[in-house]
This record gives structure tokens, sequence and C-alpha cells, in this order.
């Protein structure tokens, strides 16, 4: 998203051009990952493969909606990409799943980038923006590799079980 947004700011291309870039790009990199993994599960053990094996079962046909949602979020990758990976899970699939997910995390970046720079324009120069658009994603993604966000989507799923909304 912060590629996108970025992108969005420094060249004159529509937010669907960026978004097709942005997701071809992230997408044929995460896919290098997967093709080491599918063919590194040729010399895993019996005992890790079996235990992949349940993964996979669990995630069934929901594997291709888990690897969107976490290409287009910033959740982990690694925890889906690499089982489907050693367990040979179909690599069109894998592609366009999350293909997908990038693509629309990158429109909705692109988007983003382009009402704040309309509305920001008035008052910041484009260059100005464009600085503090880089600085902001630095930030964040500092933020992202401090901070644990499968643990604060608990934490916030806990308090919301103990304190549910009061019915009308």
């Amino acid at each position: 998203m912060f590629i996108a947004s970025n992108a969005a700011m420094l060249v004159n291309a529509d937010p669907w051009t960026i978004g097709l870039l942005v997701a071809f790009g992230s997408a044929s990199a995460k896919f290098i990952h997967y093709i080491v993994t599918f063919f590194v599960g040729n010399f895993i053990g019996a005992e890790r493969k079996k235990r992949l094996h349940a993964t996979l079962l669990r995630l069934g046909r929901w594997s291709s909606l888990a690897l969107f949602i976490v290409a287009a979020s910033p959740l982990p990758d690694e925890p889906i990409v690499v089982p489907l990976g050693l367990m040979k899970y179909n690599p069109i699939k894998f592609y366009l799943a999350y293909f997908a997910g990038k693509f629309c995390i990158g429109v909705i970046g692109a988007y983003f980038a382009r009402f704040i720079q309309r509305m920001v324009s008035p008052w910041l120069s484009n260059e100005a923006l464009i600085v503090a658009s880089i600085v902001l994603t630095i930030v964040l993604t500092v933020v992202l590799f401090k901070v644990d966000i499968i643990e604060v989507a608990q934490r916030i799923l806990n308090r919301i079980r103990r304190n549910p909304a009061p019915t009308a």
C-alpha cells in the first residue's frame, strides 16, 4: 500500500495501473519464495510433511482466501506461503490469489494517495508531500516490524468478547 501510495504521487498514472504494477512486482517476488519452498518440500521428513498436510487440510478450500487476506493486509504471509509451497499447492491459484490481494491493496493505496494529495496540495508542495509520504512509510514500516499485529488483533477480540456491546 505504501509503495502504491508513493508511486501515485511520483508518477502520472492512474491508480489501476499503479495497482497492477505493484501487484505484479509483489506477487512475482513472493512467488519466488513459494517456488523455493515448493522444491524444498521434496527434502523434508515424513513427520514434517504430515504436520504440513494437517495445516493444509485446516486451510482446505479457504487457502486462496487466506492467501488473499494476508496479501492485502499487514499480516505476515509466510505462515501461509511456506506450508502452501511445501505441500505443492497449485502454483496458478497461489499466484492469482496473492496477485489479487496485492492488486486490491495497491489500488486502494494509490487512490488514498491521490485523495490526500488533493486535500493537502493547497498547503504543501508536491515535493514536501512526497517527502512526508516517504517518512510516514518508513515510520509505519518500523511500527509494523516492532508490533505483533496478530497479538494486537487477539487482544482486541478478547476485549470485545469480554465486554459485548449492549443490545437495544
